[in-house]
């Protein structure tokens, strides 16, 4: 039972490395474009998921899962350099809740912001 077990943690931690290696390649592939995003102070979480990319969410929930609770000071750091205030305090409320690592909740909630519009009508006031 114990070979079961100690097989089923090393394939478990090959998948956060994994995870881990992906979510630095992706960020450093985007982070200038994210740099450049002009995203209002003021947005809260769903009225930011419309200004950046998919690949964004995808990031932070791979650094979720590879990090565990590690990841909120990472995310909040990351998401602190790009501005993306509206997003920063629910990376951290999310990598505290346990068992969520394995949930993509950022990639998710921009699902839901796209598909369903959420948060676009701030943008679309703004504009205007």
């Amino acid at each position: 039972m114990s070979d079961r077990l100690m097989t089923i943690v090393g394939w478990l931690l090959i998948a956060m490395l994994s995870g881990l290696i992906l979510a630095g390649i992706v960020l450093w592939l985007i982070w200038q474009r994210l740099r450049s995003l002009q995203v209002p102070p003021d947005a809260g979480f769903f009225t930011t998921m419309h200004y950046i990319p998919i690949a964004l969410p995808i990031v932070l929930d791979l650094l979720d899962f590879g990090l565990d609770i590690l990841a909120m000071p990472v995310s909040w750091l990351i998401l602190d350099r790009l501005g993306l205030r509206g997003l920063r305090n629910k990376a951290a409320i999310e990598a505290f809740i346990p068992f969520t690592q394995p949930i993509p909740v950022f990639t998710l909630g921009w699902l839901i912001a796209r598909l369903t519009g959420v948060g676009k009508t701030v943008i679309t006031e703004q504009s205007t």
